[in-house]
């Protein structure tokens, strides 16, 4: 992996790189099947990444056909790889052994072991025989959409496909390593104005809000629309802002702290409840909701902008979606994409059905959308939203930042890349955007 390291460094060609002999193993971020019970009576916000997550040697797997080898520089910590580390709500390895039954190259999937992450940027290093329009040498971002294009259920949104999946989620080898394995359809143009590590958080986070807002398997958001955005200085709420004021929407930020509440005024959302000074109590004690605080904060909204929200941008789950399906407008839409304090959801129907709204479910994107997102990325027209770096070797710390909600924007973590802001050739373009918007979110 030095060799590996120092070519890509000094700028080899992809001939150079590709005749670099392989390492017979490479580090990764790693859980074990046989520590999936070790949670088993520990409450959720108690279980501790850090426990479960170890830096390990694993062997380089072998490519299939339609699939590419990846010199990982960054990487990023998502929700996802958190459940995964924390073994909910069911254990990863379950859909390693499903997986492993559809063909001989699956089967190198289901392994003790599971190589989580779901963001990367890197070089390519190896392609497959039957992979065309990447070769080694490419510089890359890779989105977590893992798909069988033989399956015709997925070929009008591949996200429908009967066997989509999340890689480093749903299959092994991700992208919290060294190298990756990652099929050909995965792989964007690594933005050139960006470092490693800043090009690493925006695939799956930033592909999410733009399914979730701006296309037409989503909210279809358009200009003037009143968007209420839950944690939105969080990984997928801070892009969501961005899509929204570039298209003309108008952001309601909710954040849980001042200091968030600054960043948000800093991205030109003028509209921002801080629930940690509203201290909403959307709950009861007795499990009940309570719809009298709906109330207060439908008129909070409205006190900011003068109507209810067109769109809800919901992600956080059962803490907050009854109050998201009361606040948004007659005929508005509710878009969700997750359920971070819980799956098991709850609303009061009448305030949906007589008032004629719409629930849209979203999960990531496919191809064509991340690579949309990828390209305003590209483009310098929607910026990264790191707020600190961490080494491979910390992986189970930036998990754990994650999992207690301690972080805003997203955590990177440096893979084979060892200094910050390496990885940027396109420097005219970064001087353009601006240091002030691409630290906006650092520590």
């Amino acid at each position: 992996m030095r060799h590996i390291l120092d070519a890509i460094n000094n700028g080899a060609t992809g001939e150079q790189l590709a005749n670099i002999p392989l390492p017979d193993a490479y580090r990764a971020a790693v859980i074990e099947k046989v520590d999936a019970g070790m949670f088993a009576d520990v409450p959720s916000r108690d279980k501790d990444p850090r426990k479960s997550l170890k830096l390990r040697e694993v062997p380089v797997p072998e490519i299939a056909h339609d699939e590419a080898l990846v010199a990982v520089m960054a990487s990023s910590i998502n929700f996802n790889t958190v459940w995964s580390s924390v073994f909910e709500p069911v254990s990863t390895f379950t859909s390693l052994t499903r997986f492993a039954r559809e063909s001989a190259w699956s089967k190198r999937h289901d392994l003790p072991y599971h190589v989580v992450g779901s963001d990367g940027c890197g070089v390519v290093l190896r392609v497959g025989s039957a992979v065309r329009n990447w070769k080694p040498g490419d510089r890359v971002t890779i989105h977590c959409n893992h798909v069988d294009d033989q399956d015709p259920s997925a070929h009008d949104d591949s996200m429908l496909g009967a066997n989509q999946r999340i890689w480093g989620y749903e299959t092994n080898f991700g992208g919290l390593a060294d190298l990756t394995v990652v099929k050909a359809n995965q792989l964007m143009p690594k933005p050139a104005h960006l470092s490693w590590e800043e090009s690493a958080v925006n695939a799956l986070c930033n592909s999410t809000s733009y399914r979730m807002l701006v296309s037409e398997n989503g909210a279809r958001m358009k200009q003037g629309d009143v968007v209420l955005i839950w944690g939105a200085t969080g990984g997928i709420g801070a892009y969501a802002v961005q899509y929204v004021l570039n298209g003309g929407g108008i952001p309601v930020g909710v954040v849980s702290s001042p200091d968030k509440a600054r960043i948000l005024k800093d991205m030109g959302c003028e509209a921002v409840i801080d629930r940690s000074k509203a201290g909403y109590e959307f709950w009861d004690d007795d499990d009940t909701h309570n719809e009298a605080e709906w109330r207060r904060f439908g008129g909070d909204i409205r006190s900011l902008v003068g109507e209810d929200p067109d769109i809800v941008f919901e992600h956080p789950g059962r803490s907050t979606f009854g109050a998201s399906m009361y606040v948004a407008k007659k005929g508005g839409t509710v878009v969700t994409c997750a359920a971070t304090s819980g799956y098991m959801m709850e609303f009061d129907n009448r305030f949906f059905w007589m008032r004629l709204k719409r629930l849209v479910g979203s999960h990531f994107a496919n191809y064509r959308e991340a690579y949309a997102a990828n390209r305003l990325i590209a483009k310098g027209m929607i910026d990264p939203v790191l707020s600190q770096t961490f080494a491979l070797d910390q992986v189970g710390e930036a998990a754990y930042q994650v999992h207690r909600n301690m972080h805003e924007g997203k955590i990177g973590v440096l893979c084979l890349a060892q200094n910050e802001g390496d990885g940027v050739t396109d420097v005219e373009l970064r001087s353009q955007v601006g240091e002030v918007r691409l630290r906006r979110f650092r520590r």
